[in-house]
């Protein structure tokens, strides 16, 4: 039986708007793709979001990636306000979940930088019973490490709990842990497959 609800954050609750945010700089075409591969197609990615990294070294690491782009690539970083944007149906579906009796809970790879310079879009977590944003604990999905932390950190029973996410690898290690999954699309479509795991929502 479900007794807990696991998000993630980014086009789930809260829109990635990488694309968008780089464009309203001017940047397009072959520049945008340019941009794209250095930073959230690079490997170096994955080290925004686990926190170990200073800001500093973060865009040092963009810049080796296409050292030609730097002067682009310190001016889109110097503030990422904008590039997380809410999704208005966060708060009603996280507060409609809970007063139905269920657990919410947060799991997203997530850096301190968009934390605090889009904290904006992430009024939602206040309304929610806990989770984990990567930066804080140096460990990111899909390693096992972060699913046994949220579990064990909130006394959570993996066959209790189903997550939501909208990329596959990240649902992988989840359900290897007996974790439900549900690799989200939208809205709609995650609301009929909870109601298929007995899950009651509007």
């Amino acid at each position: 039986m479900v007794k807990n609800i696991i998000f993630d954050i980014g086009n789930v609750l809260a829109d990635f708007c990488w694309r968008d945010f780089f464009i309203g700089f001017g940047y397009e075409g072959e520049t945008l793709e340019r941009l794209a591969e250095a930073t959230v197609k690079s490997p170096v990615w994955d080290e925004v979001d686990r926190g170990v990294w200073s800001d500093e070294e973060l865009v040092d690491g963009f810049v080796r990636n296409d050292p030609s782009l730097e002067e682009q690539l310190r001016r889109i970083f110097a503030n990422v306000h904008g590039m997380v944007v809410k999704r208005e149906y966060a708060i009603p579906w996280v507060r409609s979940l809970r007063e139905a009796g269920y657990g919410c809970y947060y799991l997203s790879n997530f850096s301190h930088k968009a934390h605090t310079e889009c904290a904006d879009a992430l009024d939602f977590l206040e309304y929610m019973d806990g989770g984990i944003l990567s930066y804080r604990d140096k460990v990111i999905k899909p390693d096992a490490a972060i699913y046994e932390l949220l579990l064990n950190r909130y006394g959570l029973k993996a066959e209790e709990c189903v997550f939501l996410d909208d990329t596959e690898k990240n649902l992988v290690t989840a359900g290897e842990m007996g974790i439900h999954t549900i690799l989200f699309q939208d809205r709609e479509q995650a609301v009929r497959e909870l109601a298929a795991l007995g899950v009651c929502t509007d």
